[in-house]
């Protein structure tokens, strides 16, 4: 019998209607379109607005979005796991509520928190699962409504986050398709320069720390921006050296978007041309957990079967890694 791999099988994705524009921020922060465009590679953004909607409302919806593409019956899906760093609220499971809501009645499920490289963390556990002969079908969503995180005044995060979400079914395969290596690393000595410091077990929500903004999203973004560009490329070069992988061999970058020249950097590194490297954060800003998964949507009629992938991300406390992964299927 031959090796049970797990293999990507359909994709998904959501954004809210409501666009955000840099021209429409120059009205609300000191700053402006060709600024926000140069640093960041940022057009505009989604931000889901409707009141008591959260996290789930786009889990939902992108998972709604995958099974009526792919037609797979929700009672068949095992398992559902989302990515997210902004879950719904505390102590109840976001992941459980988004499986009830899709009727994957049949599903465990948990939420998985790695900041901006929780998807690709996600990733990981997910495989894990169907390569251990037991489960079928795992359904993983990465969502994130970073705006109920973001201080609207602080010029220095609100031009780079919106809302959205991605999800892919992983299924078993056997004929060498699928994710083929991982190299996954953490650092918490990065936390203090990207959190959202009030409303956890350490800092619980105070009325003096939200008039001062301690709940919403801080960042020290020179130095995340520094950690990105090394970290990203650096592990995105190594899973290619372990794999005996040259840019030849590569068919896609499919790589965090938090911000163009991250981007453009890993891509420099392994020499890979820009026609190789998905890219959508134009349209969305970063989507945090959802980031990757919506490239895959998104570029999903360009992907071929046994495609080279070659996922990369990083995230706040610090996180990050790459991925493997060869695609399974044609359009």
């Amino acid at each position: 019998m031959s090796k049970i791999s797990a293999a990507i099988t359909a994709v998904g994705g959501y954004v809210p209607d409501y666009v955000l524009t840099n021209k429409m921020l120059e009205g609300m922060v000191d700053t402006n379109d060709e600024w926000i465009t140069t640093r960041t590679g940022i057009k505009e953004r989604r931000i889901l607005k409707e009141d008591g909607k959260g996290t789930s409302y786009l889990a939902i919806k992108a998972a709604q979005n995958l099974i009526d593409k792919s037609g797979v019956n929700p009672k068949d899906i095992e398992l559902v796991i989302v990515a997210t760093a902004t879950p719904d609220m505390k102590a109840a499971s976001t992941s459980a509520y988004t499986a009830t809501h899709i009727g994957a009645t049949n599903a465990f499920s948990f939420d998985l928190e790695a900041a901006c490289s929780s998807f690709l963390y996600g990733m990981s556990v997910a495989a894990r699962y169907i390569e251990s002969g037991k489960y079928k079908k795992v359904l993983l969503i990465g969502a994130d409504k970073n705006s109920s995180m973001i201080n609207y005044e602080d010029r220095a995060t609100c031009i780079i986050f919106g809302d959205g979400a991605g999800a892919v079914l992983f299924e078993p395969n056997q004929e060498g398709f699928g994710l083929q290596d991982e190299y996954l690393r953490s650092d918490g000595s990065g936390r203090e320069f990207l959190q959202a410091t009030y409303g956890g077990s350490s800092y619980p929500s105070t009325p003096e720390a939200i008039k001062e903004h301690k709940h919403q999203v801080f960042q020290d973004g020179k130095t995340v921006f520094k950690n990105a560009v090394f970290n990203m490329a650096d592990v995105a070069v190594k899973i290619l050296d372990r794999n005996n992988l040259t840019t030849k061999d590569i068919s896609w970058l499919v790589a965090h978007q938090a911000n163009k020249r991250i981007i453009d950097a890993t891509a420099n590194r392994i020499e890979l041309q820009e026609d190789k490297v998905m890219m959508n954060i134009e349209k969305y800003g970063n989507t945090t957990s959802a980031t990757l998964p919506l490239l895959l949507n998104d570029y999903e009629s360009q992907l071929k079967k046994g495609d080279n992938l070659i996922f990369a991300a990083f995230g706040g406390g610090f996180t990050w890694g790459s991925i493997y992964l060869k695609w399974a299927y044609n359009s």
